[in-house]
């Protein structure tokens, strides 16, 4: 197995919530020789450093300084966020046996969670002498299971389902006996006296390589963690531009990106503008000169349903990386955006597909066009192809994930230059 492939298992097995996958971005970032900056400082900058800032645990941006007077930003963006079901306060559910209140984040495949081991994984804010302070809480064993109905009780189970999240999709705990043990062990976990919480239920299943040829690989959260991933490796391992290379990865984007660690908030208009500040430079000339990568995975065409896809642009997986497309602009790619990338792509061997809805299938959205009313800079929707999105466990393809290191890479080596309206020198 490549190298890069074990990385990118060992990061998502290591995700159990939005909260881990950042902590793991930040542990690689520090072994990298970044520096830890605080949105509540003063920012001293210096060519050649190393910096990244975090917001809320669940968002993050890192940047670098480059030696040469800078010319412009350019920028990846993803989400570290997924569909899953939220403990509620006071969780807890006594009948027969002990159930966890939840209530859903995000559209999920509701079904794929049924009959899995899960466990709770997220942040607790506890009591501290001088406030509060948050910690990391995994519960690294299997812990709850949402059981299916038996057919013999739902004779057209397999003719369609009304899911009622109220009752259908309440995760098992333990025995009514078992009653008022889950935030003990919570508080046992979080080495401290609760005062807030935002947990989230992940299921217990690795990260798995498949298929006749070992192509495919198969995860939790894919969307989006694979890019959030890949782009970081591409950045890291990128060679000095004169462009200031910066990656941010957001939360919320599951529900709408309007939290104060999402693609909706200044966190990345707001670290762009103190970037430009700090090193005395125009921000609009800055701006300008600049360009943005929102990378959030796409739709293949699915091997049993070729019908959902439209007839001339359904990504295969393992095909290479995916320009998403759509008139109304729920997708941000346009012609020179996406001719700036196909440069980009050409430059690093990686191959390009394309991607439409089929006009009478509504497809999702994507930060780029959210993140666009923050910082307007010509912008891009790229993602890796996949099957099973929103699942709780979704499948890639192995050769796109090394597509999407690859050219993130060659895109944080590149200076954009603006040499007209529309038109951009690559070098």
């Amino acid at each position: 197995m490549d190298i890069r492939t074990q990385k990118l298992m060992e990061f998502l097995d290591s995700a159990h919530s939005v909260y881990h996958g950042v902590a793991a971005l930040v542990k690689v970032l520090e072994e990298a020789g970044y520096t830890r900056l605080e949105e509540a400082e003063g920012w001293q900058l210096v060519p050649g450093g190393k910096y990244y800032l975090t917001r809320g645990g669940s968002a993050i941006t890192a940047f670098r300084v480059p030696h040469a007077q800078p010319k412009g930003f350019m920028i990846s963006a993803c989400h570290a966020d997924r569909p899953s079901f939220k403990v509620k306060e006071n969780g807890e559910l006594v009948s027969a046996y002990t159930r966890l209140e939840t209530e859903r984040y995000g559209g999920m495949l509701i079904f794929s969670w049924l009959d899995r081991p899960l466990s709770v994984a997220g942040r607790v804010l506890v009591e501290t002498e001088k406030g509060v302070e948050s910690r990391l809480v995994d519960i690294d064993r299997d812990l709850l299971l949402i059981p299916n109905v038996a057919i013999h009780m739902n004779r057209k189970v397999n003719e369609g389902v009304n899911w009622n999240p109220a009752v259908d999709s309440l995760p098992l705990l333990g025995s009514k006996e078992a009653a008022g043990s889950f935030w003990p062990m919570i508080r046992e976990a979080a080495g401290g006296e609760i005062l807030g919480h935002d947990l989230y239920l992940y299921i217990r299943h690795k990260a798995s390589v498949w298929g006749l040829e070992e192509q495919f690989i198969s995860s939790a959260a894919l969307d989006d963690l694979a890019c959030v991933w890949t782009c970081t490796q591409g950045f890291l391992q990128a060679g000095e531009s004169e462009s200031v290379p910066v990656i941010c990865a957001f939360d919320s984007e599951e529900v709408g990106s309007g939290s104060l660690q999402g693609a909706a908030s200044d966190f990345l208009a707001s670290t762009l503008s103190r970037i430009s500040k700090a090193l005395s430079l125009s921000e609009k000339q800055m701006l300008a000169q600049s360009f943005l990568v929102s990378a959030d995975n796409a739709h293949a065409i699915h091997p049993n349903h070729p019908e959902y896809a439209d007839p001339n642009n359904a990504p295969v997986i393992n095909e290479g990386l995916v320009l998403k497309f759509n008139a109304a602009q729920r997708y941000i790619t346009d012609g020179v955006s996406a001719a700036v990338f196909r440069k980009v792509c050409r430059k690093a061997g990686v191959p390009v597909q394309s991607f439409y809805n089929r006009p009478d299938i509504p497809g999702g959205s994507t930060l780029g066009h959210i993140s666009l009313s923050q910082v307007g800079v010509p912008s891009v929707d790229v993602g890796i192809a996949q099957l099973a999105m929103h699942s709780c466990y979704e499948t890639a393809g192995v050769k796109d994930a090394i597509y999407m290191e690859e050219a993130m890479r060659v895109f944080y080596e590149t200076t954009l230059e603006h040499a007209a309206d529309g038109s951009y020198i690559l070098r």
